[in-house]
């Protein structure tokens, strides 16, 4: 994270070499609502809150980006589109029944938190990557998505899957986004594999494509995408690796509105509102999810071992 307060952590960021100049954002996960902070914030009263304050005002203002599918862009009539755009509208129809109350405020990713923390906003969903770092400053949603990085492989590849590419050690070259720690996050995945490190995201997948290399390290959700944009063009590996999860960031200290947002999200993901999650899912990521299951909410089972 170039311009936050706090540091970006060390190692390996998987953003920073996947799409260049951009930041990946984030915050540690707070799954249940009593995780946060109990001092309200300066743009939130106990009095008021950020909720009645935006109920008051009959229009959500949501934080987002813009030129990065399948996360948020311009369709061809140039209207915003993505699924973070799909978020917003989720959160809209669950505050006022109408999806189109709601005012997307176009930022640089450095902008998110500084606009969060003025009022500029009331909730950011901009692919924010889940961070603990980032948690010392904003409070996060439960995850409406987790990315990872994924393969892009021509269609035609002589390579049946993951597991082929990996036992095949060296004889495979695998291009990625120019950075410093590119090849050790391609290792992560693949260990004995060739690096060809490459100026612009552009130019990795088109070398995938030529065949100048046998694949191209990028997001999972560009490759969800691309199945969308480009149907039988790439197939999948069937592996993904160095996962992140992406919540939305709201100002610390107001549990009220927290608890709503996270109403909102898990029911668009598990319940009356799945049906518009889903549809979502299916326009920019090409999968259809499984229907929750009645009855008990495997959301809250134990977890077994085999």
């Amino acid at each position: 994270m170039a311009s936050d307060t706090i540091p970006e952590r060390a190692g390996v960021d998987r953003r920073s070499f996947l799409v260049k100049g951009a930041v990946a954002a984030g915050g540690a996960a707070l799954l249940l609502a009593g995780c946060g902070s109990s001092t309200p914030s300066a743009g939130a009263s106990t009095a008021t809150g950020k909720l009645q304050a935006v109920i008051s005002r009959k229009k959500l203002l949501v934080g987002t980006g813009t030129g990065n599918p399948p996360w948020h862009f311009q369709d061809d009539s140039g209207k915003l589109a993505g699924f973070d755009i799909e978020m917003g509208h989720i959160i809209a129809t669950a505050l006022f029944g109408d999806p189109n109350a709601v005012e997307y405020v176009q930022e640089a990713s450095d902008a998110r938190i500084p606009n969060l923390l003025t009022n500029k906003v009331d909730v950011i969903f901009q692919f924010m990557t889940v961070t603990a770092q980032r948690a010392q400053q904003v409070e996060f949603t439960i995850p409406y998505y987790r990315e990872g990085v994924a393969l892009l492989v021509p269609a035609s590849s002589k390579f049946a899957d993951f597991n082929a590419m990996k036992a095949a050690g060296n004889a495979v070259t695998i291009s990625v986004l120019q950075n410093a720690d590119a090849e050790a996050m391609v290792h992560l995945g693949l260990p004995q594999a060739k690096v060809l490190q490459i100026d612009t995201q552009a130019n990795v997948m088109q070398a995938a494509d030529s065949g100048r290399v046998d694949g191209a390290c990028v997001d999972q959700s560009t490759v969800r995408w691309l199945f969308v944009k480009q149907p039988g063009k790439y197939k999948d590996t069937g592996y993904g690796w160095y996962p992140q999860t992406y919540a939305a960031a709201v100002q610390p200290g107001d549990m009220v509105w927290l608890n709503f947002l996270n109403q909102a999200l898990h029911e668009a993901m598990t319940g009356v509102d799945f049906q518009t999650y889903a549809t979502a899912f299916k326009t920019y990521f090409a999968q259809d999810l499984p229907t929750p299951t009645i009855g008990f909410p495997l959301e809250f089972a134990p977890r077994t071992t085999a």
